[in-house]
């Protein structure tokens, strides 16, 4: 039959990813994502977690979703432009505003959507998009989706990015986009040196702030708080789902844009706005976030432990200022069989292989998270230190 035969290549597929050592499973974890977690009833350090401050678990943060559930109920049930935009929206918009130094914020039900909307809504087919060679797959996706021309410039390199703008004066409108910081390596984008090129060359920039975004800058605005930046060609795209703890995206800028989008951004016309517990829960981790800098610099100061203990270890550590921490090993396989190793350690921290990384560059991302303890860290180094030790020829 031919369902049959479907099958079988989809089971062929499967043992070549296998064969090559990039078969994915889905990890079952039975309790919160804060920095231990248990898994097949072992209590493991968690190293892969995008809750970055620890704020899923805060309990002002949780008490805020509580009491949106008595008041709302479960879910949205709508659209935001029919049924589904609560007055919890504008609070949560008006904040996130406020940390990113824009008119106005937009709210989607993910970060993934939110750079699919604003993409293909922005960049016609006369336009030009610049975009960094490790983008996120959300960012490639709306490109895609776009009618525009795409070059791919290197990654984080300025030169490359002015020559490419140099041959670009046809283009009606010139996009630069770029992750803030890259979610895989950790390095952050030369922002200034792009903002600059923008107005040299008539550009705008749209800079996913996913993981920067509650982290970064005095204030936890992000990159461009980092680095002191503020001008009308940003666009600023992020996630809810990382420092913040819970579940969304969003886009600021313009007031003008938001309106743009709300009646063009198919990603956020056509989908049923978030549960309203999700938005509460965001509005106190902003709050939280807004006046809690010893939580970030925490959360900064256990990266940078574990860079210089793993580089003394002699692993590949890439320089880096965020909170992300990648161990390059570079053969799947290999990177494969240090996790397992960690795991058996008690330490949680899959491989990131291909596709999502480039071939050979295959890597632990570590991601510690504030809550952490200084003994959970003492443990994440000795466990690497003898998985290096038990792999030594």
């Amino acid at each position: 039959m031919k369902t049959d035969r479907i099958f079988q290549i989809w089971q062929h597929e499967l043992e070549r990813l296998d064969q090559d050592h990039l078969l994915r499973k889905l990890p079952v974890i039975e309790s919160s994502p804060t920095g231990r977690i248990l898994m097949a009833g072992r209590e493991i350090i968690l190293l892969a977690s995008n809750n970055y401050l620890g704020l899923s678990t805060e309990p002002t943060v949780v008490k805020a979703a509580q009491d949106a559930l008595d008041k709302y109920g479960t879910g949205a049930s709508g659209s935001r432009l029919l049924s589904g935009n609560l007055d919890l929206y504008q609070k949560l918009e008006y904040r996130i505003s406020a940390l990113k130094e824009t008119e106005a914020a937009l709210v989607f039900s993910s970060g993934y959507q939110a750079n699919l909307g604003l993409i293909s809504t922005l960049c016609q087919a006369d336009d030009l998009i610049l975009s960094d060679a490790l983008n996120h797959a959300s960012i490639i996706d709306g490109c895609r989706l776009s009618k525009a021309q795409r070059l791919i410039y290197n990654h984080c390199d300025p030169d490359h990015l002015q020559d490419l703008l140099s041959n670009a004066s046809a283009a009606a409108n010139r996009w630069i986009i770029t992750d803030g910081v890259f979610s895989m390596d950790g390095n952050l984008a030369p922002l200034p040196e792009i903002l600059d090129l923008a107005n040299r060359f008539d550009a705008y920039v749209i800079i996913d702030d996913a993981h920067g975004f509650g982290v970064l800058g005095t204030n936890g605005g992000g990159i461009t708080s980092h680095f002191s930046l503020t001008d009308s060609r940003l666009i600023h795209v992020g996630t809810l789902s990382k420092a913040v703890g819970g579940l969304g995206g969003y886009v600021a800028g313009p007031q003008v844009l938001i309106d743009l989008l709300i009646n063009q951004a198919r990603s956020f016309i056509f989908t049923t706005g978030l549960p309203p517990p999700v938005i509460a829960t965001a509005i106190a981790a902003i709050d939280l976030i807004a006046i809690s800098p010893e939580r970030r610099q925490r959360l900064l100061n256990h990266a940078e432990y574990l860079r210089h203990q793993l580089r003394q270890l002699g692993l590949q550590i890439p320089a880096g200022k965020a909170q992300i921490v990648p161990v390059i090993i570079g053969a799947a396989e290999q990177a494969k069989q240090l996790a397992d190793q960690l795991l058996n350690l008690g330490l949680f921290a899959p491989a990131v292989r291909p596709p999502t990384v480039p071939p050979n560059t295959a890597r632990l991302r570590l991601s510690p998270i504030a809550t952490h303890t200084d003994a959970d860290l003492q443990t994440v180094v000795q466990a690497f230190a003898a998985c290096v030790h038990a792999n030594q020829p």
